[in-house]
């Protein structure tokens, strides 16, 4: 009785690099989403600009989530005395918005968006990525 010997880690291989893809486009517009829910609305567009990315490699690949506007910076760590490391100006400051409006101000606090957004999926998403790799397993 002989034993026959069959290689699968191509099929396997494959299988789990297609299913993380998968995992990195989904939990990318969840985090992506979340984040949109979680940022303060004045006109929007700090809100809107919030994009994902994932970038595939050989060896590894990764999901960014963020924005490319400044004030995203300031509404995830905050500005001023209210900065989340402390190390904002002290003594407050004027400036004058976009609709000319001047304002006295001592920072801006810290909203956390993307922070709170990962945090409350955590969870979610690790089940999620057992769920797709499974599912391409099959």
């Amino acid at each position: 009785m002989g034993i026959e010997f069959m290689d699968n880690s191509t099929q396997v291989k494959a299988a789990l690099s297609e299913g993380v893809r998968a995992y990195l486009y989904e939990s990318g517009g969840e985090l992506q989403a979340q984040t949109m829910r979680n940022s303060r609305v004045d006109t929007g567009q700090t809100r809107g600009s919030y994009q994902y990315k994932v970038a595939e490699g050989s060896d590894e690949s990764t999901v960014h989530v963020g924005s490319n506007l400044q004030n995203a910076i300031w509404e995830e760590f905050g500005t001023g005395e209210y900065a989340l490391h402390g190390d904002g100006r002290k003594g407050g400051w004027f400036y004058k918005d976009a609709r000319g409006r001047g304002h006295f101000t001592k920072g801006k606090r810290p909203n956390r968006p993307l922070y709170n957004a990962f945090n409350s999926l955590r969870e979610k998403l690790k089940r999620r990525l057992g769920e797709i790799i499974m599912s391409r397993l099959r």
